[in-house]
């Protein structure tokens, strides 16, 4: 099979990472990193022994699929310059600054028979993807993704730096539409909101209760599903789900006993498997997994959160 030829638009922080796993994929040809600051997209570039760029223009039509690792706003204008020369596009998230701008991508890319994919990482987490979706809807959510100051995401509000993976994996487990949005929160460091709780009331009856920070003294990343007879615990960070379910004896008269099973997934790698998919759904024509309608979704359910909180 032919060599798709990849290239990263944006070797910040996390672009380079993304350039590390095209380099390594036995599938993939890294062809040229692009980034403003020539200093940095060189430095990438003779790591990988490939092309650095200014601009990505130069790329046009000639790369087979992109990662586009730039500031949210630019997202719209450079992964629609890309899909319109043809080009399949991994775009961080969120997909877009608007909805609107996020509608245009998904036509185009639906248009033109594109891979459009949004890079909501922790869909690629192991401790999610060992979740059994399969049972029974969850009743209750309750998630938190708290996380020390980092003045790297202060382009956007905790609610799109943050909030919104785990709004993102929310929605693709419950899998209702959202009859009502609650919110709270406020700014401590920045001039956008650095705490935010939501409340989403889905049309199926179940609840989510969202929390954000980028101010707290620890990292904590878990998500809690409570379904009929279950309890499960998802810890992003350290990458354990932990089960709890009611057993056929009884620990009091009248009540279950409750049955634990813990898994914990060592060496995992979310981005690598990101971008696996990617490529797989390149090369099979698949959907991915997080597709540019599921980055859509978890954008609109962000900004109705970020409008309640202004």
């Amino acid at each position: 099979m032919k060599k798709l030829k990849c290239a990263v638009i944006g070797t910040g922080y996390l672009g380079k990472f993304h350039a590390d796993k095209y380099a390594s994929h036995p599938d993939c040809e890294l062809v040229a990193v692009v980034d403003i600051n020539q200093t940095t997209a060189n430095e990438i570039a003779r790591k990988h022994k490939t092309k650095a760029l200014t601009d990505y223009k130069e790329l046009l039509s000639k790369v087979d699929a992109v990662s586009i690792v730039v500031p949210t706003s630019l997202h719209h204008q450079v992964s629609k310059d890309f899909l319109q020369s043809g080009v399949h596009v991994l775009v961080e998230k969120p997909i877009t600054v608007t909805v609107k701008e996020a509608n245009e991508l998904i036509s185009i890319a639906n248009e033109k028979k594109l891979i459009l994919q949004v890079g909501h990482l922790e869909r690629f987490n192991p401790a999610i993807l060992g979740l059994d979706k399969n049972q029974n809807k969850p009743l209750f959510i309750e998630s938190h993704r708290l996380s020390p100051f980092n003045p790297r995401a202060n382009d956007v509000s905790v609610v799109l730096d943050l909030m919104i993976h785990d709004i993102d994996i929310i929605l693709a487990l419950v899998d209702s539409e959202i009859e009502r949005v609650d919110a709270s929160g406020t700014a401590v460091l920045t001039q956008g909101t650095d705490i935010a709780n939501a409340r989403l009331t889905f049309k199926n009856g179940c609840v989510a209760n969202v929390t954000a920070s980028r101010i707290s003294m620890k990292i904590e990343r878990k998500m809690r599903l409570f379904r009929p007879c279950s309890y499960i615990c998802v810890d992003f960070q350290n990458k354990i789900l932990t089960k709890h379910r009611t057993g056929h004896k009884e620990m009091f008269p009248g009540i279950p006993e409750i049955e634990t099973e813990e898994f914990i997934f060592e060496g995992g790698d979310a981005l690598l498997e990101e971008i696996k998919h990617f490529i797989g759904c390149i090369q099979s024509g698949n959907n991915p997994l997080v597709s540019g309608e599921a980055g859509k979704r978890a954008l609109e359910t962000a900004i109705k959160i970020t409008d309640l909180l202004s």
